[in-house]
């Protein structure tokens, strides 16, 4: 027999399997010679008080070892020449559009400007050894999108957007460790994700879609308002259909868009800091011990958020056990993000602190019409680049001369490999999202002491949370109001905010796409 029981256990116990046993068999009422095994199906941390626990799901085999419910099995068929749609870009949006087409039994041919993980490494070795972007591989732009190599979170409240469960295990099919169906807030790490991604990428080839790396879509094709095909490196595809995930930092393709006719229109963003702790610190703080996280909890999380003056402020993809890295997408810009591996072991924590922008607000700051955000963007980026004196160096203050107004001029040791540069943020972060961060920062700090640290530092700037321009379409069909057969999705079309919620959105399309090429 087997059963389901909740329960909660101190982190030490959970790693003695005989003391799972001795728990089930109190959970279940029955001796403990019957307990032949116990799973761990769901597992997240409960540190509001101390000590901390974990709140459990305990899958328990009562005489008898069970079958577990069976994970994701893919009903992919040969499409090698089948009817094809065309899907721009390989990030999770592109990539699982692309498995739902074969699903449906459609070819997928993915164009994506950036190349595959194997080359996209070696980019970014370059890039720190010459300061140079190439501005097609990157940590934005490549197979599998930003999140390949900036962390791997998995999280994510997009529930009403398709069947998380399912994301998850086609993920797991693919390499990803089966710990991510079980914890509360998966992660796959940057040294893994990776090799799932080339795995998903050798299935859509293998069954007969293409994937060509390296290849700009520079244009559509459209007849009467209908896709009949794109413009990649020049030379033109024909396709009835295309699938647009090119994620958030694809400012050409936003251009292109426009000066095709193409109705876009702005939207809600954010920007701010990445702000660095100790990450022991940061255990200290969420465990409620001067010991931090010891033997048997991992390394500690925080998540904030608070509304000021109409606007939210609030902590963005914090990384545990990470490190900073330069994601600018074009040489002359400063841009950072956040990154952690599996293990999540470093000696650093970090998390984005940003406030949201609004039209109001760009206006003021002299930005107007449909590309004001994606202007703003650049104009901090190029600044923060010119402030810290160029070569990916980051202007860097420490938080407590930030909230104080005061010049930093020594700084513990960073994660960020490039380099820092003192520079005094508080003065040339443009006002009022400068004083919005600030109390902010304070509340963070008044809700969890040791946040505001003399050893934290703000690193300039965090830009890219998500794209200052949305992609209409229509609720029904996911068509693009206007345009027949383009389906705007994931972050780049302003319909998702992360890998699991890109790839629901992804599958959404092709779903939608599949239904109306069938029925033709």
């Amino acid at each position: 027999m087997y059963v389901e029981h909740q329960t909660k256990l101190l982190p030490k116990l959970l790693s003695e399997s005989n003391e799972l046993k001795r728990v089930a068999s109190k959970l279940c009422g029955v001796a403990h010679n019957r307990i032949v095994q116990v799973d761990v199906v769901k597992r997240s941390i409960d540190a509001r008080h101390s000590p901390v626990m974990f709140n459990l799901t305990l899958g328990i085999h009562i005489d008898e070892i069970e079958n577990p419910p069976a994970l994701f099995t893919p009903n992919y068929r040969d499409v090698s020449n089948a009817k094809s749609a065309v899907v721009v870009g390989a990030g999770p949006a592109g990539l699982f559009a692309a498995l739902q087409l074969i699903e449906s039994g459609i070819k997928p041919i993915i164009f994506e400007r950036g190349k595959c993980v194997e080359e996209r490494r070696k980019d970014l070795g370059l890039l720190y050894k010459t300061g140079v972007v190439n501005p097609d591989s990157n940590f934005g732009f490549g197979e599998g999108g930003a999140g390949t190599f900036s962390d791997g979170k998995l999280f994510t409240r997009s529930k009403k957007r398709g069947n998380v469960r399912r994301a998850l295990e086609i993920l797991v099919h693919f390499g990803a460790p089966e710990v991510i169906l079980r914890d509360s807030h998966p992660h796959i790490g940057t040294d893994k994700l990776p090799h799932v991604i080339s795995n998903i990428r050798r299935a859509i080839e293998r069954y007969g879609g293409e994937v060509h790396f390296s290849n700009r879509v520079e244009s559509l094709l459209l007849h009467n308002n209908k896709i009949c095909g794109v413009v990649a490196n020049g030379i033109e595809y024909k396709t009835d259909a295309v699938i647009l995930a090119t994620g958030h930092s694809a400012r050409d393709i936003y251009r292109m868009l426009n000066s095709s006719g193409i109705y876009i229109e702005p939207k809600e963003f954010a920007v701010g800091m990445r702000l660095e702790h100790p990450q022991h610190e940061i255990d200290v703080m969420q465990y409620h011990t001067s010991e931090g996280r010891g033997k048997y909890l991992p390394a500690a999380e925080y998540s904030f958020v608070t509304n000021i003056c109409g606007r939210g402020v609030y902590s963005f993809c914090m990384c545990p056990g990470g490190v900073v890295v330069p994601a600018a997408t074009n040489n002359g810009e400063q841009v950072v993000n956040g990154m952690s591996s599996s293990a999540r072991n470093t000696p650093w924590s970090n998390s984005a602190i940003v406030t949201s922008v609004g039209k109001e607000e760009l206006e003021l700051l002299n930005h107007h019409g449909i590309f004001a955000g994606m202007e703003f963007q650049e104009e901090l980026e190029r600044l923060a680049y010119t402030r810290a004196g160029g070569k990916l160096f980051a202007p860097a203050q420490r938080v407590v001369d930030y909230l104080n107004h005061k010049e930093s001029t020594n700084f513990p040791k960073t994660s960020y490999k490039p380099g820092i540069t003192p520079s005094p943020i508080d003065r040339w972060f443009p006002e009022p999202l400068n004083s919005r961060l600030r109390e902010g920062l304070q509340q963070f700090g008044r809700k969890a002491k040791g946040f505001i640290s003399p050893n934290a530092v703000l690193l300039g700037v965090e830009t890219r949370t998500s794209s200052p321009i949305r992609v209409p379409r229509t609720p029904e069909t996911l068509e693009h109001p206007d345009i027949s057969g383009l389906y705007p999705c994931g972050e780049g079309a302003g319909y998702a905010g992360g890998i699991i919620s890109a790839a629901m959105d992804g599958e959404a399309c092709a779903i939608k796409l599949a239904e109306k090429f069938l029925t033709k």
